[in-house]
C-alpha cells in the first residue's frame, strides 16, 4: 500500500492562490483530482491526502469537498487563522470536530517576509490549541532558517508533532552533502516529534537531477537520522509537474526506497503504515 501524502488542487474561481499569479504558466489554471485519476492508477497509488495550497479557508472548504467525493482521499492538511487564537479555537468547536477529514494544519510561511512568523506569541497559541487536539502541523520551509523556527517551535511546543514538508529544500542542486541543512536536520531528528516527508524533490533538484543517483543520499540522509518509523513519502502533484510527470515521481521514489529499504516491513512503513499514523488516517 502507498499512501500519497502531498497532493494539491485548485479552483481560480474559488480563492486568490496568489503565489500562482507569478507562477509558471503550467501551474496558473485550475487542477482537480480528475485530472490525477489515470495517473494515479498508472503509479499504483491505493491513497491520498490534499495538502493546503492557499492561506484560506476557502481552499480548505475546496479540499474538503474533494475529500468527501473521491474515497481514495483519506484526509485534508489545512488553513486556519493561526493569528487569531480565539477563532481558531472557535473554529476546532464548531466545524474542524465535525470534518472526519481535516486531518492536519499548514500555512504558507515560506511566503512570509518574515522568518519567524510561527513564534509570534498569538500563533504559538494556535498551535498549542493543535497540540492538544492531537493535529499535527506541516512545515513548508525552504531555507535553514525555516529549520531553525522549527526548532525553537518544538522547544516551546514539546508535544506538537511536526512534519518537514519536502525534507526543508535539501541542497540538491549545490551538490552539498550535507552542509547547514544536514546539521540542521539532524538536531532535529533528535525530537522524537518531528518527522520527514520525502517530497517535492523534483522541483528542488529540477528536471536534470531529479535522478536516484541524485536525491538517493539525501533520502539516506534522512531515513539514518529520523528512522523508519518518522519518514513517509509525497508526490507534490501538481507542482512536482514542473520536475517530471506524476508516475516518473513516483518510479524514482520507489526506486530510492526499493534500494535503501530491502526489507519489506521497513518499506510499509515508510510508504503508508507512518502517514497513517501520524495524519491519523482511516
Amino acid at each position: 500500500m502507498i499512501v500519497d501524502t502531498h497532493v494539491h488542487i485548485w479552483n481560480l474561481q474559488r480563492s486568490n492562490y496568489d503565489w500562482l499569479k507569478g507562477a509558471p504558466e503550467l501551474l496558473n489554471k485550475n487542477y482537480s483530482l480528475n485530472e490525477l485519476e489515470v495517473q494515479r492508477s498508472k503509479a499504483s497509488i491505493d491513497a491520498g491526502l490534499l495538502v493546503q495550497a492557499e492561506n484560506s479557508l476557502e481552499d480548505t472548504a475546496l479540499m474538503l469537498e474533494a475529500a468527501n467525493e473521491h474515497e481514495w482521499i483519506k484526509g485534508v492538511v489545512g488553513w486556519l487563522p493561526l493569528m487569531e487564537p480565539s477563532k481558531t479555537e472557535r473554529l476546532f468547536q464548531t466545524h474542524v470536530s465535525q470534518e472526519k477529514y481535516f486531518k492536519g494544519v499548514r500555512h504558507l510561511i515560506h511566503d512570509e517576509p518574515d522568518d519567524e512568523w510561527l513564534l509570534q506569541d498569538t500563533v504559538i497559541d494556535s498551535l498549542k490549541l493543535l497540540a492538544s487536539y492531537q493535529i499535527p502541523y506541516d512545515i513548508v520551509g525552504v531555507k535553514p532558517a525555516h529549520i531553525r523556527v522549527a526548532l525553537k517551535l518544538a522547544e516551546v511546543i514539546p508535544n506538537l508533532k511536526m512534519v518537514f514538508d519536502h525534507l526543508n529544500q535539501p541542497p540538491v542542486q549545490a551538490g552539498k552533502q550535507f552542509g547547514e541543512w544536514g546539521e540542521l536536520m539532524n538536531i532535529a531528528s533528535q525530537h522524537p516529534n518531528f518527522y520527514a516527508k520525502i517530497s517535492g524533490l523534483g522541483t528542488t533538484a529540477g528536471k536534470q537531477l531529479f535522478t536516484v543517483e541524485h536525491i538517493k543520499p539525501y533520502i539516506d540522509f534522512v531515513i539514518n537520522k529520523f528512522g523508519t518509523a518518522r519518514c513517509f513519502c509525497g508526490g507534490d502533484w501538481p507542482v512536482s509537474l514542473l520536475g517530471v510527470d506524476y508516475v516518473s515521481t513516483w518510479i524514482v521514489y520507489k526506486q530510492v526506497i526499493d534500494e535503501l529499504l530491502p526489507d519489506e516491513k521497513q518499506q510499509q512503513k515508510v510508504f503508508s503504515e507512518n502517514a497513517i499514523s501520524f495524519y491519523n488516517l482511516v
